[in-house]
């Protein structure tokens, strides 16, 4: 079957598997190549795949699972791959650690906006 992982700019992945195991509200499922169409919503978790006879995983933020035939879409804000969990628990580290930081100064930025909107309109009321 193939697996297609859809993230908002790219595609990260569309290759042929044999075997995709993922976590969804109700607990973790496998799908088999002949498994029946259906769609989930993936909860963040780790989504593991075999692929070349190889397993591989995928670190998701969540996301929708819809098998259709013989292919099955993940479409996920954010999603890391690697071929080992330990290796993967660090990129998502790091991936969280980036996030922490842009939302710290996206914070920092809004509050100097506020700040200077509000020091604004007390001159604008003070002269007019």
């Amino acid at each position: 079957m193939k697996l297609k992982v859809l993230l908002p700019t790219r595609i990260l992945m569309d290759e042929e598997v044999s075997k995709i195991v993922a976590e969804g509200e109700d607990g973790s499922f496998g799908i088999l190549p002949r498994h029946v169409d259906f769609v989930s919503a993936l909860v963040p978790g780790i989504l593991s795949f075999v692929s070349g006879g190889q397993e591989e995983f995928l670190a998701v933020d969540g996301g929708i699972l819809v098998k259709c035939g013989s292919e099955v879409l993940v479409s996920t804000q954010e999603a890391l791959r690697s071929m080992e969990l330990g290796e993967l628990e660090r990129l998502v580290e790091e991936k969280f650690q980036t996030v922490e930081d842009h939302e710290k100064k996206s914070r920092s930025a809004l509050a100097k906006l506020e700040t200077d909107f509000v020091r604004r309109f007390l001159e604008w009321q003070k002269n007019g």
